[in-house]
């Protein structure tokens, strides 16, 4: 009986293991079975099928973004069907191509080192003769040309600027007053905006300037990015590493470094970083998009530079970080998609026109820009920018303080750059991003402003308009231009 006892437990044994070891063995083809299956499916983005050895800069970007609730795939087919097309017709008008800088003003943190002399990083000024004589009106645009009389104009910047204050106040309170609502008004700043009324400023035609490759890089280019990230981006003060992505390796960076320390971070540090790195890299997708392939025969050719894109973005290449550079650039698309979504019921007030001078030029931009504004209103999936500076109101206020001010000495950092083509750009965009986030942590109400009351409450310059819809367009851009990358990868097989 003993031995049969035995002998029977020793069989109940050998059957256990037997439907362990088989149910795994059956669950390990199941699972790899559905993996094939699953590599083997055209891609929701490209239509083509995935290949993770050729395309591991892409094998991994999917899924939901940290920090907020959508995924990649949605955005993918938000923006390329949606938005990019309408988004580069209205960037084509006359009020968007047209962008006021000054890209002579001095580099306020450094000897200047140099200005690029590589005639690719040229910027073409556009003669006045060329400019719609409602741009050079300046601010005069900024209401329906039907309210610009002189007398209405004058009303309008005595109402905003001294409000109800009598008029029999001395000329020493009024200058007092203006000042503190020059300074209330700055409060809403996340940038330094140029000044459009000096000399030095002047009107570029950004469709004869496009963004591209120039040649412009080395330590120049490295200093700038690396204050950018090194002085301006918050970060443990016990922690020490190259947070720059293109800064060279300590040789103890295992790719997981800033991720481990920037989830010890609160909401706010973490976006503020996010934002940087989502701008880096949209840029650096746009240079390697047009990048210079070849200068023969007196042809200059532009085109994608596949290589250039692996060694930027490539897992491999990038001790694992080129997937989060690009899930940063989506985050930040997200950022800006917010603000115009937020912003749209200032411009969907008729007494809000984009005046060039041209009543045909001006109806069709407004109706373009409302066209998608109407498909952003459509978007279920948008960041909640209420979670921010949401805590004790006093640290919320100076944490709030603290981010203007970072992201504001960025903006005076973009002076720093020594190619004018890339200081264009660079100043653009990151004005673009300072005015999305004016828009989204403005203390002055947006929503049901006054119809007919444009001096009083939220307020956009025609620089800062022009900025933030070039800017969204350049990160539509981006990420149409991953579409066509992942495409030249799978071709590449």
């Amino acid at each position: 009986m003993a031995r049969i006892a035995a002998h029977g437990g020793g069989l109940v044994i050998l059957l256990w293991l037997l439907l362990v070891v088989g149910g795994s063995v059956s669950a390990w083809f199941s699972n790899d079975k559905s993996q094939r299956a699953k590599n083997e499916q055209p891609d929701s983005a490209t239509g083509t099928k995935p290949d993770t050895q050729d395309q591991s800069c892409f094998c991994h970007l999917t899924g939901v973004l940290d920090d907020c609730f959508c995924d990649i795939e949605s955005i993918d087919v938000f923006n390329n069907f949606k938005i990019y097309p309408r988004i580069q017709k209205l960037t084509e008008r006359d009020y968007f191509r047209y962008y006021k800088v000054n890209l002579k003003r001095p580099c306020p943190f450094w000897p200047d080192d140099s200005q690029c002399s590589i005639k690719d990083c040229q910027v073409e000024p556009c003669p006045e003769s060329k400019i719609p004589v409602g741009i050079k009106a300046g601010n005069y645009n900024k209401y329906s040309q039907a309210s610009n009389t002189r007398s209405d104009i004058e009303e309008c910047e005595h109402a905003h600027e001294l409000g109800a204050i009598n008029s029999t106040l001395s000329n020493q309170s009024k200058e007092a007053f203006e000042d503190w609502a020059r300074h209330d008004d700055a409060q809403d700043h996340f940038c330094e905006l140029d000044d459009e009324t000096s000399p030095d400023a002047q009107y570029v035609d950004l469709l004869l300037n496009p963004e591209r490759y120039t040649g412009y890089k080395g330590p120049s280019a490295w200093r700038v990015w690396n204050s950018i990230y090194e002085e301006n981006c918050f970060k443990p003060r016990s922690v020490y590493r190259p947070l720059n992505p293109l800064a060279p390796s300590r040789g103890d960076d295992d790719g997981e470094g800033f991720y481990n320390w920037l989830e010890g971070l609160c909401l706010e540090k973490r976006v503020f970083y996010r934002l940087i790195s989502g701008l880096h890299t949209s840029i650096n997708i746009h240079l390697c998009a047009q990048y210079l392939m070849d200068e023969g025969w007196g042809k200059t050719v532009w085109g994608p530079n596949v290589r250039e894109f692996r060694h930027r973005f490539d897992p491999a290449e990038t001790k694992g970080e080129g997937t989060r550079r690009l899930k940063n650039l989506y985050f930040l698309y997200l950022i800006e998609l917010r603000a115009l979504y937020k912003v749209a019921p200032y411009f969907e007030r008729s007494i809000v026109d984009l005046y060039t001078g041209s009543a045909q030029e001006d109806a069709t931009t407004k109706d373009l820009l409302l066209q998608i504004f109407n498909e952003i209103k459509a978007f279920p999936m948008h960041f909640d920018e209420k979670s921010m500076f949401a805590g004790h109101k006093m640290e919320a206020k100076t944490l709030k303080e603290e981010f203007r001010l970072h992201f504001k000495n960025i903006s005076r950092i973009m002076d720093c750059v020594g190619c004018n083509k890339c200081r264009l750009w660079g100043k653009l965009q990151t004005q673009g991003l300072g005015t999305a986030l004016k828009i989204l942590f403005s203390e002055k109400e947006i929503k049901n402003l006054p119809e007919n009351s444009p001096s009083k409450g939220f307020q956009l310059t025609r620089q800062e308009v022009v900025a933030l819809m070039n800017a969204f367009g350049r990160l539509s851009t981006s990420i149409k231009e991953l579409h066509n990358f992942r495409t030249l990868l799978s071709d590449q097989r």
